[in-house]
């Protein structure tokens, strides 16, 4: 008995490890213009571009969270159709006010139909709005407190 509590009790350790072991590290967009594309994700979405190691021009990082980032990637022959099911999510002190920011450079964003540009409001209260990247990726930006 004590032989099978001790098994037990070492599966439990080491499926703990395995799982502290696991965080997420990046997400890559593929593009067909990285200086546009680059520009977009530092000066609309305010992202801090960080050094990438391949030097080639064809790649361009950016810090997304502590240990978290986007990489840019150029070779992308044709822009695609996205589906805004589809989307990665960032968080703002205020949803208002980055709204302004958008429209301070005449970025088109709206509400999941696309029909407003009024923040929606999902059941959890967080506020929410959508917008597109040069290549048509998908963004919500919303002003979850994490």
């Amino acid at each position: 008995m004590k032989k099978i509590i001790l098994i037990a009790f070492c599966l439990i350790i080491y499926v703990s490890a395995l799982k502290a072991q696991q965080h997420f590290n990046h997400l890559t967009v593929y593009v067909v213009d990285l200086k546009k594309s680059s520009a977009f994700y530092r000066d609309v979405m305010q992202l801090q571009e960080i050094t990438e190691p391949f030097h080639d021009n064809h790649h361009t990082w950016f810090k997304i969270g502590e240990h978290n980032e986007l990489h840019v990637v150029s070779g992308a022959k044709e822009k695609i159709p996205h589906d805004i099911n589809i989307h990665f999510a960032f968080s703002v002190p205020s949803v208002e006010s980055f709204a302004e920011h958008l429209d301070s450079f005449h970025i088109k964003y709206g509400n999941w139909n696309q029909t407003s540009k009024d923040p929606q409001v999902r059941p959890d209260g967080i506020k929410q709005i959508y917008l597109q990247d040069p290549d048509g990726y998908w963004i919500e930006v919303n002003d979850d407190k994490f």
